[in-house]
C-alpha cells in the first residue's frame, strides 16, 4: 500500500481523485473485513462500481461497534472518540502515524501557510481530561510544528494564555487558538479584549457544560468580544485522518485528497456534489488507507459553489458527538 499511500498527496484534480478514490475502494473491499462485509450484504459488486457516486460509504457508526481496519498491519494508535457516559465510543485503528501528520502538515500550509510562523495555543479542557483524542494529537502535532515555546495547552489558565498570547504577538508570530466552543465562550466572558490579529479557532461543542447555541450566535459573541472580523472552525473527527476549515461563515473548504459529498436523506446510497444539494453528508478521505476511506456521518450539510460546504446539524437519531455541529 506503500505507493498508493504516496498517490493521495499528488492528487491535483477531480480526475486524479476519481482514479485513486477508485483504487483505493477496490482495496478496501477487499482487504477491510468490515467495509467487505457491508458491500457484500449491499449486493454490491466492487468491479462494477465507476464512480465515486456510486461507492457506499459505511456509516459512522461501525466505527462505535467494530475495529475497522484495511490490511494486515498492527495499528500504532488508537484514537477514542468523546461521548457522555454510558455512550459507547468509537475508535479509529491508525496503522501509520505518518499518514495523519503529513496530511494535517499538508492541509495546514495550504490553508494558513508555514506552521513555523504562528505560535498556536488549544484550549480544550474537556478533551486534555481524557485518553485518545485525535483532537489533541492533532494540536499538540500542530504546536510541535510551529516550533514556538510561546504556544502550547492551556485547561483553566486564561490569564497565563493571554499573557503568552501577548507575548507572540510581540514577538511578530501569527497567533492561532484553537478552542472547544464552551470554553471560548468562558473566555469570552471573562477576558474580553481585543485580539482582532489572532485566528480564533473553533472545533465545537459544548459539552453538557452549556446551553446548546447556534453557530451565528456562538460567531458573534466571539466577535464581539475579541474584536475579530471573523471566527475560523475546523470540521474532523476521530473517524478522519483529515480535516476540513472554515476562515468564517461557516463555509469549509477541503484539502485536495479529501471530499464532501452529500447523499439523499430517504437513499442512503445517492449521492451528489451538486452546488444547492442538502442532506446527508458524506467524506471521502483518501488518507484513511490503513481504514475505510468512504464514511457516512451523522451530519446533515448543504453543499456551495467551489466544492465548499456548511454543516447543517445532525439526523435526530444521532448520537451527541464532539465534532463541529453547530446548526445555522
Amino acid at each position: 500500500m506503500k505507493t498508493l499511500s504516496e498517490k493521495i498527496f499528488r492528487v491535483a484534480d477531480d480526475s486524479s481523485f476519481c482514479e485513486v478514490a477508485l483504487e483505493i475502494f477496490r482495496l478496501q473491499a477487499e482487504e477491510c473485513p468490515v467495509y467487505s462485509e457491508f458491500i457484500r450484504l449491499l449486493g454490491i459488486k466492487p468491479g462494477k462500481v465507476s464512480d465515486i457516486t456510486a461507492i457506499p460509504f459505511l456509516p459512522i457508526s461501525f466505527f462505535r461497534d467494530h475495529l475497522v481496519i484495511t490490511g494486515q498491519d498492527e495499528p500504532e494508535k488508537i484514537f477514542v472518540s468523546s461521548g457522555t457516559t454510558g455512550m459507547k465510543q468509537s475508535r479509529h485503528a491508525v496503522s501509520d502515524l505518518s499518514l495523519y501528520d503529513k496530511s494535517l502538515e499538508l492541509t495546514f500550509r495550504h490553508f494558513y501557510g508555514d506552521p513555523s510562523q504562528y505560535a498556536v495555543f488549544g484550549l480544550l479542557p474537556s478533551y486534555l481530561e481524557r485518553t485518545g483524542s485525535s483532537l489533541i494529537y492533532m494540536v499538540d502535532r500542530l504546536i510541535r510544528l510551529s516550533d514556538n515555546t510561546s504556544g502550547g495547552f492551556f485547561l483553566n489558565e486564561y490569564d497565563d494564555l493571554l499573557k503568552a498570547v501577548d507575548r507572540s504577538r510581540g514577538a511578530g508570530l501569527k497567533a492561532l487558538l484553537i478552542g472547544v466552543t464552551f470554553a471560548l465562550i468562558d473566555l469570552a466572558e471573562r477576558h474580553p479584549r481585543d485580539l482582532g490579529d489572532v485566528i480564533i479557532m473553533e472545533t465545537g461543542g459544548m459539552k453538557g457544560r452549556r446551553r446548546e447555541m447556534i453557530r451565528d450566535e456562538v460567531h458573534d459573541i466571539l466577535k464581539e468580544a475579541f474584536h475579530v472580523k471573523a471566527v475560523h472552525s475546523e470540521y474532523g473527527m476521530t473517524e478522519l485522518l483529515s480535516q476540513a476549515y472554515s476562515k468564517g461563515e461557516g463555509l469549509f473548504s477541503t484539502p485536495p485528497w479529501m471530499k464532501v459529498l452529500i447523499r439523499d436523506s430517504h437513499d442512503p446510497l445517492s449521492h451528489t456534489a451538486e452546488t444547492g444539494a442538502t442532506g446527508g453528508i458524506s467524506v471521502i478521505d483518501l488518507a484513511n488507507i490503513y481504514s475505510c476511506s468512504f464514511i457516512s456521518t451523522s451530519d446533515l450539510g448543504r453543499m456551495h459553489h467551489g466544492g465548499l460546504f456548511e454543516v447543517q446539524g445532525r439526523f435526530d437519531e444521532a448520537d451527541i458527538r464532539g465534532c463541529n455541529l453547530l446548526v445555522n
